[in-house]
């Protein structure tokens, strides 16, 4: 049911009273597409209550902009709608405040940033459909803004998705940036490839009824078959290494056969290597080797009619699923709005267990895990440590810092240069003065305040958490006062 219909019906639901707050906070506001501001907020929500979210973050995606854009503050939106949609709503504003910057280091730790700051996935997944309506009206944005949004979203939150399983919103996403990356390159596709897809849907049709033929009398009759058009984005990349030949891309239009159990999936693969020769070195099994995104289904390529090349896709319904929408498939429940529970949630049958981070995120490894059958222990699974050892904090100008847990803002000065950590003097943090031996958290705002001529304190080894700070302050004042340093050793 669509999210307005849903808030119209049930007034007093957490997601009514949303829509109204949200209506109300935002009135007078307007896109630069000329829309209401509400639309906006609606799109974000209807994205989540697609992807089956529970109603707090559809709530959440109402609500995601009042921070940022209206007078509402946080303890307003804690009181009218308790904790859990406060927390969601402060974790996608914090993630707002995050500066892109187009090197790759900083992309790096911005991606990092987003995950460390996202205890509660469910912050990322309302960022992300945020993103996905944005970069969907990016046409009426000034040309240098559109590149911008367009590069982030590429880099970014596209690469989120994907490690998030998400094959789908990644490739929209790509997609979606792609004209306003590479404009050229984009009507050239557009001009060369239309014709090329329309001719493979029409052999396609006509492959079709032969496979299934073949597959009923083979007694598979639990099957549907599809087609799916291969990405611009994705196209145009894979024909760089293709010598930009199209003829040298077999999966420009690929068939899917989507049938019940992974048995299936071998049967079928026998059926279509019994009707078409396979092409040596084609076969690729991604259900018993997942690909690093966590990817599965079975590829094969063959020689079809007419002598045509042919990719022919295979997989279940729910690893389907996975495919498309990654662990967000994983959180499916029904639940009235009402907030009673409306039957047991489905299994999990894989969270995410390591996440490990040198030049780029690892993949997300698959484990069985016990069976959801609570409320709280869907909430429970949503929130994780990603990163236990390391937070990720943020500097007035919006670039993140990556810093190990336990840190302190004189850790935090060391970092942005030695000179800011020499001669710190005061810190604050969220907009707050604090004391410069707290500890820091990722998310955190972080502000220094440095006095000239000013000189490290030997007391600041005693609650200093990097090297690079204790090597400083130890340098520093080695020279001044070495009896004094040695009560710290």
């Amino acid at each position: 049911m669509p999210v307005l219909e849903l808030a119209l019906r049930n007034p007093e639901s957490l997601i009514g009273r949303a829509y109204r707050f949200a209506e109300n906070a935002h009135q007078g506001q307007r896109r630069e597409t000329g829309e209401p501001y509400l639309s906006h907020l609606l799109e974000t929500a209807e994205v989540l209550e697609h992807w089956h979210l529970d109603e707090e973050t559809v709530a959440a995606g109402l609500l995601h902009d009042v921070l940022k854009l209206t007078k509402v503050r946080l303890a307003e939106i804690k009181t009218q709608f308790g904790d859990e949609v406060a927390f969601l709503v402060d974790g996608v504003n914090k993630l707002g405040l995050i500066k892109y910057r187009g090197t790759e280091a900083k992309i790096e730790n911005l991606r990092k940033m987003i995950l460390a700051m996202s205890q509660d996935l469910r912050i990322v997944f309302v960022k992300l459909a945020n993103r996905l309506h944005n970069v969907k009206t990016l046409s009426v944005l000034p040309a240098e803004k559109r590149k911008i949004i367009a590069q982030e979203t590429d880099e970014i939150y596209a690469p989120l998705a994907s490690l998030l399983g998400m094959q789908n919103l990644s490739g929209e996403l790509k997609d979606l940036s792609f004209p306003h990356l590479y404009p050229e390159k984009y009507a050239w596709l557009s001009k060369t490839v239309q014709d090329r897809y329309e001719d493979r849907e029409k052999y396609l049709k006509q492959v079709e009824p032969i496979l299934t033929e073949a597959l009923i009398k083979n007694g598979i009759k639990s099957s549907s078959i599809d087609y799916r058009a291969k990405r611009y984005s994705s196209l145009y990349f894979k024909l760089l290494n293709h010598e930009m030949d199209l003829d040298k891309i077999y999966d420009l239009v690929a068939m899917r056969v989507v049938v019940p159990e992974i048995e299936d999936c071998y049967e079928v693969l026998g059926v279509v290597h019994s009707l078409w020769s396979p092409l040596p070195g084609r076969i690729k099994d991604y259900i018993a080797n997942p690909k690093s995104n966590s990817y599965r289904s079975l590829h094969t390529t063959v020689l079809g009619p007419e002598n045509k090349y042919l990719e022919i896709q295979i997989r279940t319904k729910k690893i389907h699923d996975e495919n498309e929408n990654g662990i967000a498939s994983h959180w499916l429940y029904e639940k009235t709005r009402s907030g009673k529970e409306d039957g047991e949630k489905k299994s999990l049958k894989k969270i995410l267990k390591d996440v490990l981070l040198v030049k780029q995120l690892r993949r997300w490894q698959e484990f069985r895990g016990n069976p959801i059958s609570s409320r709280d222990d869907f909430i429970k699974t949503m929130k994780f440590d990603f990163f236990n050892d390391r937070i990720f904090v943020i500097t007035p100008k919006g670039d993140v810092i990556d810093l190990p847990k336990g840190s302190t803002p004189v850790d935090f000065a060391y970092k942005i240069h030695t000179e800011v950590g020499n001669s710190c003097t005061k810190a604050k943090i969220n907009g707050q003065a604090k004391a410069l031996n707290v500890e820091l958290a990722s998310g955190d705002v972080v502000k220094i305040a440095t006095q000239k001529g000013r000189k490290p304190e030997a007391e600041w080894l005693a609650f200093v958490k990097t090297p690079n700070a204790k090597e400083n302050i130890r340098n520093t004042l080695k020279s001044k006062d070495k009896n004094l340093i040695s009560r710290f050793f």
